[in-house]
Formats: C-alpha cells, sequence, structure tokens
C-alpha cells in the first residue's frame, strides 16, 4: 500500500515506464542478498502473487501459511506477506547459500527492486529508489527487461486495479467503526482473492475480474 515519501530524497528525480532505461540492473546480484534480509511484514503480497507461488511450488495458499507467509493487517485489511524468519531475519525462502529458490516465480515486489511504484491519477508509475540497493555498479537497462513479468501491459492494468480497489476498502474502513463489519469484510478479501483458489487451466486476469467485480458488489 502506500507510503509517504520524499521523493527528492528516495530517488534520482526520475520517473519510469516499460520502454524506459534505468540504472537498476545489478549483475544477478552475484550472491548478495542484502535486500532479503530485515524486511519485516513489508513484502505484501498480491493474488497474482499468490498465483504464481501456488503453482510454482504446487502448494497452496493454507499451506504457504506453514512456513513462508504470514497475514499481517494493513490498512484495516488482512493481507499475506513474505516471512522473514531465524537471527538473521531472512525471507524464508532464501536458501543457506542466500539464493533465492523461487526467483522464476519470486514476488513483484521482489521483482521490480530497487525500482518503487509512484502512484497518481488512478496509475502509476516506476522510480529508483537511490538508498535501497546497495549492489555496485549498476547499469542500465530496459524497466520491462528488468522486472521479467508475463503480459506486462495486463499486469501493471491488475496492479492498478489491485492498488485502488484496496485504497477504496481502506477509506470505507476508515468511516466504519462497527467491528464485525471490518472483520466480516477484511475476512471475505482474504477467502476471495487469495483462499480460493485459481484455476491453472484458465487465464488469471480474468478469473480476478470476475472475482473484483464481485468484491465492488459488497
Amino acid at each position: 500500500m502506500d507510503r509517504e515519501i520524499d521523493m527528492k530524497e528516495v530517488s534520482d528525480g526520475k520517473l519510469y515506464g516499460l520502454r524506459d532505461m534505468v540504472k537498476a540492473d545489478c549483475g544477478g546480484c552475484e550472491g548478495c542478498s542484502d535486500c532479503c534480509r530485515s524486511m519485516g511484514n513489508s513484502i505484501i503480497l498480491d493474488p497474482y502473487d499468490i498465483y504464481r507461488l501456488t503453482i510454482g511450488l504446487r502448494r497452496s495458499f493454507e499451506k504457504l501459511l506453514d512456513k513462508e507467509i504470514e497475514l499481517n493487517l494493513v490498512e484495516g485489511i488482512i493481507l499475506p506477506n513474505l516471512k522473514m524468519s531465524g537471527i538473521q531475519e531472512k525471507c524464508s525462502f532464501l536458501n543457506e547459500e542466500g539464493r533465492c529458490t523461487i526467483h522464476s516465480f519470486r514476488p513483484g515486489i521482489c521483482r521490480i527492486f530497487p525500482l518503487g511504484r509512484y502512484y497518481e491519477n488512478e496509475s502509476f508509475q516506476y522510480f529508483l529508489q537511490v538508498h535501497e540497493c546497495r549492489k555496485e555498479p549498476k547499469t542500465k537497462i530496459k524497466v520491462q527487461k528488468w522486472i521479467d513479468t508475463p503480459n506486462p501491459k495486463q499486469n501493471e492494468t491488475f496492479i492498478i486495479e489491485w492498488h485502488y480497489f484496496l485504497k477504496s476498502l481502506s477509506r470505507r474502513l476508515e468511516h466504519t467503526e462497527e467491528g464485525s463489519f471490518r472483520k466480516s469484510l477484511s475476512m471475505y478479501i482474504l477467502k476471495n482473492f487469495y483462499l480460493k483458489p485459481y484455476e491453472e487451466n484458465q487465464d488469471f486476469y480474468e478469473q480476478f475480474r470476475i472475482r473484483l467485480a464481485e468484491a465492488k458488489k459488497l
């Protein structure tokens, strides 16, 4: 969800689209895993992240909750995030060699790092977080190639729809004092978009939009 940040302090002052070149490529990290440690509950997972994880690992959402992910309250809504574990507070998908075991289907936030998303006017652009990644030197790479996500434009549309849907829910919950309603609405989101499996042989985005249309009727 949204963070209150000063773009002048955290970025290079530019906004990027999929076709733009950005100085973000760190050569495959070469063993560095700093961004996979001590992240708390900040790596929030969207429905597409869970869809890819359940298919890639052949495990249900409930099974992932046993070890690798956890639930937390985000602006009044229960959402899953990657779980940090052990003394080193490392991502549960990081192996002993410090390499990602789910790299080909890693979550969206992991894919774009060290980029972030700047939301404005019912859309978003990418920005370079200049203080977040310690790996140097970095070279220029096209944003779309760096993110390496299938159907990138369709994925961006999904991200926009999901982000602003959650924002509208959060605003609604801000003005709702009834605890039972807040809980039932949050549980509906969790069940409808995460616990209920998506069919692997059907287009994810079509399935998502059907669920989104139903949720907007609430």
